[in-house]
């Protein structure tokens, strides 16, 4: 997932406006597989122990300048924020559609209508892998809300 983040973003870099400061798609309510939420716990124990969440209605992770706290182990889904999406619906007569989005910021540049599949960020195959992954670990299909990592001491094993 980091590696085809990452040849996205180099692609886009001249569209993308992401910047420290830049949160408006940093908001409340995202969650996470537990192998992520894990992963946060293992690298910022001591912030999720003694720090104090960021703003309701926004991340909690946000700093007060709008930065992440966690940008090294951020979620997958903080990692691809501002690319341009692609996913596919069933129709209800059953044939499927492309739809697209990209953040407003980043608009800018090429239409992304026009833009090759491999050129936008599929939304659905990195999802499933990671649910793939936790239910072989016996974790089910539980979530956990970034906001609920504070305050919770959870020894992981490394």
């Amino acid at each position: 997932m980091d590696r085809e983040a990452r040849r996205l973003h180099v692609l886009h870099a001249s569209r993308l406006q992401c910047r420290v400061g830049c949160s408006s798609c940093c908001v409340d309510g995202l969650t996470v597989f537990d192998a992520e939420a894990d992963h946060i716990r293992r690298h910022h124990a001591e912030l999720l122990a003694n720090g104090t969440p960021g703003a309701l209605g926004a991340c909690a992770f946000l700093d007060g300048e709008g930065a992440c706290r966690i940008y090294a182990e951020r979620p997958y889904v903080c990692r691809t924020q501002g690319l341009p999406i692609r996913w596919i619906e069933r129709e209800n007569d059953g044939d499927e559609i492309e739809l697209r989005d990209v953040c407003p910021l980043n608009e800018e540049g090429q239409p992304i209508e026009t833009l090759p599949p491999g050129d936008c960020w599929t939304i659905g195959p990195a999802e499933m892998r990671l649910g793939q992954l936790q239910l072989a670990g016996g974790g089910g299909a539980r979530r956990t809300a970034l906001r609920d990592l504070f305050g919770v001491v959870i020894f992981v094993k490394p």
